[in-house]
């Protein structure tokens, strides 16, 4: 039977027939329906336009629906490495990550403030480091996001309070994080191979350190420990040694930094590229980019070569402040 198709759907197909997006398409094919004179004839074609209309609707539905909110605890590392900070209750480690960074964590005295891990990124001279403020580790329960993400991670603050019994903080939290197949580098060496265990730089943070006055409880807290931990003394609310802390975070990271200088220009002294100590030439040049790893002729070192822009070979191993002049 012969549908006989009025002038206006003709125009309503088309507007539809045009359109880009979903919602126009879901309108125009909606005013498209209206032109279709109801009739046997037409009982096939407006039954496809609903089809598609229903599609149309259900896939614009589907985009507007919220999707699964990502894990909290999966953060994009940035900078120069990705630092996690962890301890015990009420250390201080919002407190810390706030005096350090940009972030805004929650920071009180009541214990467990902290339920999420709050990135930020703290500057150590022109470069950024991330560091990642972290919810209590406590034996009742630990979230197992948390122990993936500090397994991540390129380094670990552990934050313990000078005031408050030190000693059982930092030793509950090395036997949790054991507990967990978390090791401290510097253990490495006492656990026979394959341990499975994930091992990762460690450097304990002794917040709380606020002036002289406490340096005789720091002495007595190193006198008392059995291990010889890499400690560092410092107060997030006076901000005593938090430079220094800056420092020991950046040697822990064992990178450097290596600047570009255009042949016949100056170096950009302002954005250098971070590598991992011993890097090469042939590295940096990946770094810079493909077409340098691919196509390098000749480099240029000033700073570790023996002398100022001598030509080095691919296997130069550059170091922290290095400026490299590569040609193709």
């Amino acid at each position: 039977m012969p549908a006989n198709l009025p002038p206006e759907y003709f125009e309503a197909e088309k507007g539809y027939r045009a359109a880009r997006s979903t919602a126009e398409k879901i309108a125009r094919l909606e005013e498209l329906l209206r032109t279709i004179p109801k009739h046997k004839g037409t009982d096939k074609l407006r039954a496809g336009f609903r089809r598609r209309l229903s599609k149309l609707k259900a896939t614009d539905q589907a985009r507007k629906r919220p999707s699964k909110r990502e894990s909290a605890f999966r953060i994009d590392r940035e900078g120069a490495g990705q630092v996690v900070v962890v301890g015990p209750t009420n250390v201080g480690k919002s407190a810390l990550v706030a005096a350090l960074t940009n972030a805004t964590p929650e920071v009180a005295d009541a214990p467990h403030t902290t339920w999420e891990p709050t990135p930020g990124m703290m500057p150590m001279e022109n470069i950024q480091i991330q560091l990642i403020d972290t919810p209590p580790l406590n034996w009742d329960f630990v979230e197992p996001e948390l122990l993936d993400l500090i397994r991540r991670s390129d380094l670990i603050l552990l934050v313990v309070d000078l005031r408050t019994d030190p000693i059982q903080q930092l030793e509950d939290t090395i036997a949790l994080l054991q507990e967990h197949r978390i090791a401290p580098r510097r253990l490495r060496d006492r656990y026979p191979e394959p341990t499975g265990l994930t091992f990762i730089p460690l450097l304990v943070v002794v917040n709380k350190n606020d002036d002289e006055d406490s340096d005789e409880d720091f002495e007595i807290f190193q006198e008392l420990l059995e291990e010889n931990w890499p400690l560092l003394p410092v107060s997030s609310t006076t901000g005593r040694n938090l430079e220094r802390l800056k420092l020991e975070v950046f040697e822990r990271l064992e990178i450097i930094r290596v600047y570009t200088k255009p042949p016949g220009k100056k170096p950009d002294l302002t954005a250098p590229f971070v590598l991992k100590e011993e890097s090469t030439i042939e590295g940096f040049a990946g770094k810079v980019h493909q077409d340098f790893l691919d196509n390098l002729k000749t480099a240029r070192v000033w700073g570790s070569a023996a002398y100022d822009g001598q030509m080095v070979g691919r296997d130069h191993v550059l170091a922290d402040g290095d400026v490299v002049e590569l040609r193709t």
